[in-house]
């Protein structure tokens, strides 16, 4: 017996697990099933992952009794241009997931983190792919820190076990699985990302807060005013310019003005 099962919501739309004992990346194995013809909704999930990756090829530790998962989902009937707000109904479907475990005081970091008292609590990974034909597909990878946080990374983390939670990695992702369900009806394929989007926004760290993004050389800085429609972070400089931003390395708070 694995541990890991589908929710109630999830079995009913037609989801399905495949769990494994090892794998090097849960992402790399959902692309794999991806190109031998999957459509999704299929949920990969691994005991021990040995090569997870976050974004911009960093790595991402799993370790033992932590959350490994992710989900190929079908997008063949999406707007291509409003497949990157996936990104947000993962990040939603996991703060349900997690508040319907107890966890209190977590925030959503723009654009992929979740955060307990400033500390990354779980990272989430959105990839894409072309496939042959002309098919497309997109792996939501989920990481979460529950029974041991990572040492010696150049920013805090935290898991679950630290703030006193002794919710289990296969409790969690049963709720994930039906918190996912849930944002996604909201989403509708897109239509709905302006409700995705409240609901982000009403969880989001550092909102009106001095926020610094660098983009390669690009820097930019000012208070964190919201997100756009497209899911991009808007940023107000001091003389009232608005500028936005598709990606980068967010620092909030004293790390703002550190940065």
């Amino acid at each position: 017996m694995s541990g890991y099962r589908l929710g109630a919501l999830a079995r009913a739309d037609g989801h399905r697990l495949h769990v494994h004992d090892s794998l090097g990346s849960t992402n790399t194995e959902a692309l794999e099933r991806a190109r031998d013809g999957e459509a999704g909704p299929l949920w990969v999930v691994a005991h021990r992952q040995t090569s997870g990756r976050g974004r911009r090829g960093n790595g991402w530790a799993s370790l033992p009794g932590n959350l490994t998962a992710s989900l190929l989902w079908p997008v063949q009937d999406v707007d291509p241009a409003v497949v990157p707000t996936l990104g947000f109904v993962a990040g939603v479907g996991l703060m349900a997931a997690l508040r319907g475990a107890g966890v209190g005081g977590v925030t959503l970091k723009w654009p992929n983190d979740i955060l307990a008292s400033g500390a990354k609590l779980a990272g989430l990974l959105l990839e894409a792919e072309t496939l042959a034909g002309g098919r497309r597909c997109v792996v939501m990878g989920f990481g979460v820190n529950v029974a041991a946080a990572p040492e010696g990374l150049p920013y805090p983390a935290t898991c679950l076990r630290q703030l006193r939670h002794a919710t289990r990695a296969e409790d969690l992702f049963v709720r994930l699985t039906d918190g996912i369900v849930d944002a996604a009806r909201v989403w509708d394929r897109g239509r709905g990302f302006v409700r995705i989007r409240e609901r982000w926004i009403a969880d989001a760290a550092g909102l009106g807060a001095t926020v610094t993004v660098q983009t390669g050389d690009t820097r930019v800085q000012g208070i964190f005013e919201t997100i756009d429609g497209a899911g991009r972070l808007v940023v107000r400089s001091e003389d009232g310019t608005r500028r936005t931003v598709t990606a980068g390395e967010v620092h909030l708070g004293t790390a703002a003005t550190a940065a």
